[in-house]
């Protein structure tokens, strides 16, 4: 670990500088030498620990701290004080200090508040890979699952007889965009999904609706040839309203008018779909 002093004593640094290094603290990778402080010198040197004295002449420590929190220093900070103010300590504790060590030097207090400096960086340290790789699994895994979605989405079209129509890859944009939103399209609108998608919403909006349509019918006809067909019976009551489907085979029957596609209900029925194991 590496540690930079800043106090305007030297005495305390010599000191400060003979507990770190002879009870293998760290090394002391710089000081103030019991001058003004240099902010510049101390972040080019990038330190992992900052011992600063709470007052000095010219800036306190507060205000180095803060100074040096604002430029981006990551470093941890113990305050080397002889002040018990409480409002001194909680302006310090504000300003990013981490530990406190009282004056007079106490070698067993040094020791001890830099061991508890240490454990604390080195766990963060290990959070920190924790949660990397955590982060990583979850994206390699979100991709997966992604895939997983459009194959069972192309599937479905496929299996409807949809996968040749122009608003097939309309209605996949569609389900992707939702999917990964985590969103409905009762919630969204059918038209505001579409203005989000296509720099012609209306356009993308009629080639989804008939690619339904073209859906409804062949589903319709699979239900006229075998009602416990398995496409049918999986999807009849899912993707369309049933009542609509009925009316569709009564139709390719002659015996009545064309059910109506509901564009809204499909999406919702294929998310539902796209989702389950």
């Amino acid at each position: 670990m590496r540690i930079y002093i800043v106090e305007d004593d030297t005495s305390v640094i010599g000191v400060l500088e003979d507990i770190v290094e002879g009870n293998g603290l760290g090394t002391v990778c710089g000081d103030s030498g019991g001058g003004p402080v240099d902010l510049r010198q101390i972040l080019a040197l990038a330190p992992d620990l900052i011992l600063v004295d709470l007052l000095m002449p010219q800036k306190d420590g507060i205000q180095v701290v803060r100074e040096l929190k604002e430029q981006g220093c990551q470093a941890k900070f113990i305050m080397i004080s002889q002040v018990s103010s409480k409002e001194m300590v909680a302006k310090a504790y504000l300003a990013g200090v981490d530990f406190f060590i009282s004056k007079p030097i106490n070698l067993i207090e040094v020791r001890q508040v830099i061991r508890n400096v240490s454990q604390q960086m080195e766990n963060e340290r290990n959070l920190h890979t924790i949660q990397s790789m955590f982060a990583d699994r979850q994206s390699a895994g979100g991709g997966q699952q992604r895939e997983q979605q459009r194959r069972r989405l192309q599937t479905i079209l496929s299996q409807l007889g949809m996968a040749g129509e122009k608003g097939a890859k309309d209605i996949m944009d569609m389900c992707l965009f939702l999917l990964d939103r985590g969103e409905q399209v009762s919630q969204v609108g059918v038209g505001a999904l579409c203005a989000q998608l296509s720099d012609s919403p209306k356009s993308m909006e009629q080639r989804a609706r008939r690619a339904v349509e073209r859906g409804l019918t062949h589903l319709a006809s699979l239900g006229l040839e075998d009602y416990s067909n398995e496409i049918f019976t999986q999807y009849a009551s899912r993707l369309f309203p049933f009542q609509e489907v009925r009316s569709e085979m009564a139709c390719l029957q002659g015996k009545g008018q064309k059910g109506k596609a509901n564009l809204k209900r499909f999406l919702d029925g294929m998310l539902v779909l796209a989702e389950e194991d």
